[in-house]
């Protein structure tokens, strides 16, 4: 019984990951209802996974490192496939991938540099992730369930915008200062935290 609590959230994440390609060809074959909805069901089975590892002490190191590539993977796919078919603008997906890829990049050339990094994610960067997540359910709530939420749609975008570029902002400078400063520990983010 152990084993299996211990599991669980694991097989939750898997699943959550297994359900980004569904998802990607539900938005790019215009069923957006069903997009909708099978995106609500990844966001309430993130936060269940995260209950029962917390409640039942169940944290795992792989776990650790599969939520955020299950979470960053969901919503990196609704992006790309929202911008394909025309729904979020290309910009504002350049922008959000562009963020990622080179956060990815500033890690991994520190890392490479053998730099001493003590790592946590930037606040902006959690209020982005939230932000990201509200816009591609608002986005999907409008055009595939009908929910008359449309006049909110712009104004989200742009707030996204924002707190996107902030956000790489923010981690630029700090790879900045981890450069000047070598040896000398710097928050970046880590394997089980969202960027």
């Amino acid at each position: 019984m152990r084993i299996l609590v211990v599991n669980l959230p694991n097989i939750i994440t898997v699943a959550r990951l297994l359900a980004v390609p569904l998802l990607v060809w539900l938005i790019l074959n215009g069923r957006l209802g069903a997009a909708f909805w099978l995106f609500v069901a990844c966001g309430v089975s993130d936060a269940l996974d995260g209950f029962i590892a917390r409640s039942f002490r169940a944290r795992t190191k792989i776990g650790g490192y599969l939520d955020p590539i299950a979470d960053k993977t969901l919503l990196v796919g609704s992006f790309i496939a929202l911008g394909i078919v025309g729904i979020v603008p290309m910009w504002l997906v350049v922008l959000a991938v562009a963020r990622d890829i080179i956060i990815v990049a500033g890690v991994s050339y520190l890392t490479l540099r053998r730099e001493r990094l003590a790592m946590q994610p930037l606040w902006i960067s959690k209020v982005n992730t939230f932000l990201q997540i509200a816009l591609v359910a608002l986005e999907l709530a409008v055009h595939g369930a009908g929910v008359g939420l449309a006049p909110y749609v712009v104004p989200l975008e742009y707030v996204v915008a924002a707190t996107t570029a902030w956000s790489l902002v923010g981690y630029i400078t700090r790879g900045i200062i981890i450069l000047r400063s070598p040896g000398e520990g710097r928050d970046v983010p880590r394997a089980g935290e969202k960027t």
